[in-house]
């Protein structure tokens, strides 16, 4: 990553945390740089998240020193939206093809898919998918039957449902989240 295009990322990301302390409690920007400055592959993964409408932002802390980012952005990331579940989906998908899966694309991205636990964590430090909803790690034993899960928010609740693995919508993306 450029030096300038690394500043950029670092000024978005100081930004974004310093507007949502709540997402953060206890944690300080100056230990959030410092993991940063000494990871650079992990400033990829957040610049791949940022660009794809992720706005990642620190959720907590780990007992080991590490941080975690998640996608914050209000609505499904936008860069990541009209997917399938996984590329088993995408490859058994005959006809309409979407241009990927969500299980492949964090892949690429470095980032793993929230399980529902952790979906539900992060609707505590906010208001998500109010419009759109997010695929979420969906356990083995569903996923064998060929479905897949996803949630959203509405009505004040959280919700979780199921849907084929196959399908796609323009309002259903995924979030993710790394720890560095």
């Amino acid at each position: 990553m450029k030096a300038a295009a690394r500043a950029a990322l670092l000024r978005a990301l100081e930004a974004r945390f310093a507007a949502h302390p709540v997402r953060h409690r206890g944690i300080t920007w100056r230990e959030v740089a410092a993991r940063l400055a000494d990871r650079p592959a992990s400033l990829a993964v957040l610049e791949a998240m940022e660009r794809t409408g992720g706005e990642p932002d620190v959720i907590g802390a780990m007992a080991d020193g590490r941080v975690t980012f998640c996608d914050c952005a209000p609505e499904s990331p936008a860069g990541r939206r009209s997917l399938c579940y996984d590329p088993e989906a995408l490859e058994r998908r005959r006809e309409n093809k979407p241009a990927g899966s969500a299980v492949g694309m964090a892949a690429e991205l470095g980032v793993a898919l929230l399980t529902e636990a952790q979906y539900r964590a992060l609707q505590q430090l906010g208001e998500f998918d109010r419009k759109t909803s997010s695929w979420i790690l969906t356990p083995p034993d569903v996923r064998a039957l060929g479905g897949a899960l996803f949630c959203d928010r509405r009505y004040g609740q959280v919700f979780t449902y199921h849907n084929g693995a196959e399908s796609y919508y323009g309002a259903r993306g995924f979030r993710g989240r790394i720890d560095i």
